[in-house]
């Protein structure tokens, strides 16, 4: 991720507040955040920083990003060169490193979860709002078992490494039935709906399932037509915003072997921008269901 301010300023003892929801890639971010404002404060700069505990420069930054768990040596050393020597400052901030330490569910996972992708599933269970772009295949909240099983066997032929990645990919999705659900905006192009993933049956159920899930107050589903023509978008994104006033938008791009995370604000301006001129171009979510059903009967 790349560093920022985030929306709003907050005192230290706010921050040490636990958020609703996310675990531990929430509180490594909120402490991240605050070790940063205590940096800044001190007109301190990166590289200073990783001298102090014996590291480089994006190390800091990693860890003000929350991309890394703490050490409390590491801890204890910054809140030191900060000037934060008031044991009753610390150690909350200590405790709070502590339980960012902790692992999510989804280490379960992580034979099959690479390190590029744990810091988006964390994101994406703290999320308040989720706004996605798909260009090739549904996305991964929405999709049913078995066209997760079509696409999971597009990359991998190891059954058990197939069953551990469907299962993770199921397993996310849990975070949309739960009593307090992020809002998912999903925008499709209408290849997403004509791609044949795991033949007809699969894609009837797919289509079926997303027609379901669109009556759901939490979920909206936009289609672009291919009438459209071209937009302004050059690829597949999501953005992803969150309640907690210290936690700003990500934008996050997913690549083959990696990923990027964007939080700059002007950076995340320009794709929440496209993301509002896609939904402009696209179908109303009554026209897109209207679509779907379409396709359904037509399969």
């Amino acid at each position: 991720m790349v560093a920022t301010a985030g929306r709003h300023a907050r005192p230290v003892q706010n921050l040490l507040e636990p958020p609703s929801a996310g675990g531990p890639t929430v509180l490594r971010i909120l402490l991240g955040a605050q070790l940063r404002r205590l940096r800044e404060a001190k007109r301190i700069s990166l590289e200073e920083a990783g001298n102090v505990i014996r590291a480089s420069h994006s190390k800091i930054s990693r860890l003000e990003t929350g991309r890394v768990g703490f050490k409390d040596r590491d801890i204890v050393d910054l809140l030191t060169y900060y000037g934060v020597t008031d044991e009753k400052e610390r150690e909350p901030l200590r405790a709070l490193a502590s339980r960012a330490n902790a692992p999510g569910w989804w280490h379960d996972y992580s034979d099959v979860l690479p390190n590029w992708f744990e810091a988006y599933v964390g994101l994406e269970e703290a999320a308040s709002q989720i706004r996605t772009y798909e260009i090739q295949f549904v996305p991964g909240l929405l999709q049913t078992e078995d066209y997760a099983r079509a696409v999971t066997m597009l990359a991998y032929s190891n059954p058990r490494e197939i069953n551990r990645r469907v299962g993770l990919r199921i397993a996310r999705q849990a975070t949309l039935t739960r009593p307090d659900p992020p809002s998912l905006w999903v925008v499709l192009d209408e290849a997403v709906l004509r791609r044949p993933i795991g033949g007809v049956n699969v894609m009837r159920k797919q289509l079926g399932y997303l027609i379901e899930m669109s009556q759901r107050p939490n979920v909206t589903i936009q289609v672009i037509p291919f009438n459209a023509g071209g937009n302004a978008a050059v690829g597949a994104f999501s953005v992803l915003r969150f309640a907690d006033y210290d936690l700003p938008d990500v934008v996050y791009i997913e690549q083959l072997t990696s990923a990027q995370y964007l939080d700059k604000r002007e950076s995340v301006e320009i794709y929440l921008a496209a993301m509002e001129r896609l939904c402009n171009e696209a179908a109303t979510p009554a026209s897109s269901v209207k679509t779907m059903r379409a396709m359904l009967r037509g399969s």
